[in-house]
């Protein structure tokens, strides 16, 4: 049986390489995609593309590349995002809309341009990696935040739109996840004072499980929604893997 083909963006970074590294261990070809290099351990019977998927004819640019390598894709892995911590009255225009490119709008362009080739196998799946911040969020982050909740309703929006085509589309939400682009935020006030690791101690006790993320943990329910055979009966849903951070009362 010919392997199943994955699109992975956002490839390089803390959920993307676990994502990569899982697909390729369950015997998936993929296709990652990030604005930085990866290195030298990419699937050998995969192919990466450095590109920037917020630029404006990235993504036809990137599809042409997929095309080449492939006649269809199995599930489209929606992850790559950037976060600007700033209070809003401090966001400018431009910063703004470079998170809704890069978060939104190249998932929008993403997906059209995945349909021909999810279609092409009989249906596929579309994983689209949102965040606790679209439903529940915090000072300083509202750009994040806004394209989050607004991934939230796009996704609903394809699982109607494609499901005549056998193209299921969830999103999945992870809290605070250990990657480079928690740490990065970290600053915000947030969870105190001191340093990272001090940092990671305050935000991990604010969850149930008492404890931050590792991206394998992520990667493994992105396959659970990519994967028809674990899957099969689940479109336009948002899947929440916080560590039950969620799951309390800020006032108690």
């Amino acid at each position: 049986m010919e392997n199943k083909t994955a699109l992975i963006t956002g490839a390089a970074g803390g959920i993307g390489r676990a994502t990569v590294q899982l697909f390729a261990s369950k015997d998936w070809r993929v296709i990652g995609v990030d604005i930085a290099e990866y290195g030298d351990n990419f699937p050998e019977n995969g192919l990466f593309i450095q590109a920037d998927i917020s630029r404006g004819n990235a993504m036809e640019e990137i599809f042409v590349q997929a095309q080449q390598f492939t006649d269809s894709l199995e599930a489209l892995v929606n992850n790559a995002a950037l976060q600007i911590a700033k209070p809003i009255l401090e966001t400018s225009v431009e910063e703004w809309d470079a998170v809704m490119e890069a978060n939104l709008r190249s998932v929008f362009l993403g997906v059209k341009l995945a349909h021909p080739l999810l279609k092409m196998c009989g249906g596929g799946a579309v994983v689209n990696v949102s965040s606790v911040h679209a439903i529940q969020t915090s000072a300083n982050i509202a750009a994040y935040a806004a394209s989050k909740g607004g991934l939230l309703a796009l996704t609903r929006a394809m699982a109607i739109e494609f499901a005549p085509d056998d193209i299921r589309a969830n999103a999945i939400l992870p809290g605070a996840v250990d990657t480079q682009m928690l740490r990065d935020g970290l600053g915000r006030g947030h969870v105190g004072d001191g340093d990272v690791q001090s940092r990671l101690e305050n935000l991990a006790r604010k969850t149930v499980s008492g404890k931050v993320g590792l991206p394998e943990e992520i990667a493994s329910a992105i396959y659970f929604l990519a994967d028809n055979e674990q899957s099969s009966f689940m479109t336009g849903q948002a899947l929440v893997v916080d560590g039950g951070a969620t799951a309390c009362l800020s006032t108690e």
